[in-house]
């Protein structure tokens, strides 16, 4: 017998949101309102939900997954102990099928849908912890800070080449810039090891992550944030696919469609920074290096062997955090 009988669908926007409840599992039985996305607009949904008798022990909540638009219902939907499903988008497209007409309210009603037919398979949302919420923000800024100026930088040193004259003026005029930038950046720095070094699980995960050859800083804390301390995923695999490190097969009966790859909804944060460090494991003397000289000089395709290794990578970390030790290094003969 289902945990629910009510689900409430949200579409969020900036301004509002619609929702629509279906009620006692009948999807023909449906009630739809709209609410301003601000405190005020909860505070009148949790009314408007008690008045239809739907409370947190027999309703699932259902959003998509849109950033800091649904970050105020969220929190408010939690600490009144709601169960909340915080889903992408496009799986609850494609799980539709052909689609006639759109708008908010159908959208709300959609996702109540989904919710009421995938409820088996509903990955109840865990919020992060505050100090994971502040880490998350911190290597953000840190990575706007860091595309902005390598983007001043870029511009000053491409002007050299043909108006020298124009690339002094710019380099002139950015040069407080790119120091107060730098400024920022170590700022950052610091008060990331602060964070890290407050918190004893976190140091503890931090520490697991950071002792794999090629793992540094930067990479622990993404992969410590985007999966909410390495509780979003069961397996490697399932994190090495949300990575984009695993390809699948493209083929059926006797054709080959494509040659494997990866699924173009990766993580390309996670990728990006998994790359990084799979460069590094190579120029490190140990069984990463061997390995990669000894796949290339066998004919193997070089950006197949670094892929392999960023699988190699992830598979280790969640060993080590799994066993909560640290990573042992084999000695290469």
């Amino acid at each position: 017998m289902s945990e629910f009988s009510n689900f409430l669908g949200i579409d969020v926007s900036k301004e509002y949101f619609d929702a629509v409840i279906i009620i006692d599992n009948d999807k023909s039985n449906t009630v739809h309102n709209q609410f301003m996305n601000n405190n005020k607009g909860i505070k009148e949904l949790i009314k408007w939900m008690k008045s239809l008798k739907s409370d947190s022990l027999n309703t699932l909540v259902c959003l998509e997954h849109t950033g800091m638009y649904g970050k105020i219902i969220v929190q408010h939907l939690l600490s009144k102990e709601f169960k909340l499903w915080v889903e992408m988008s496009l799986k609850i497209i494609r799980s539709i099928g052909v689609q006639r007409g759109k708008n908010d309210k159908i959208d709300a009603e959609r996702i109540a849908l989904y919710a009421m037919k995938n409820q088996a398979e509903a990955d109840i949302y865990q919020a992060p912890r505050k100090v994971i919420s502040q880490i998350k923000k911190m290597i953000s800024l840190r990575e706007h800070l860091i595309t902005t100026k390598a983007m001043l930088l870029r511009n000053s040193n491409e002007l050299k080449t043909f108006e020298p004259e124009l690339a002094k003026l710019h380099e002139k005029h950015s040069k407080a810039t790119v120091k107060g930038i730098e400024t920022d950046l170590k700022s950052i720095e610091k008060e990331l090891d602060t964070l890290i070094k407050s918190d004893e699980s976190l140091a503890n995960l931090f520490e697991k992550a950071t002792s794999v050859t090629g793992v540094g800083k930067v990479t622990a804390l993404f992969l410590i944030c985007f999966t909410n301390e390495f509780k979003m995923y069961d397996t490697p695999r399932q994190l090495a696919c949300y990575c984009g490190v695993v390809p699948f097969e493209y083929t059926s009966g006797k054709s080959v469609r494509a040659k494997p790859r990866v699924h173009y909804m990766a993580n390309k944060k996670l990728k990006k920074q998994l790359h990084m460090c799979a460069m590094s494991s190579i120029t490190a003397d140990g069984e990463l290096k061997e390995y990669y000289q000894r796949k290339v000089a066998e004919g193997k395709n070089k950006m197949l062997v670094i892929n392999n290794i960023r699988n190699k990578l992830i598979h280790r970390i969640c060993a080590c955090i799994r066993n909560n030790k640290v990573y042992e290094k084999r000695n290469v003969a």
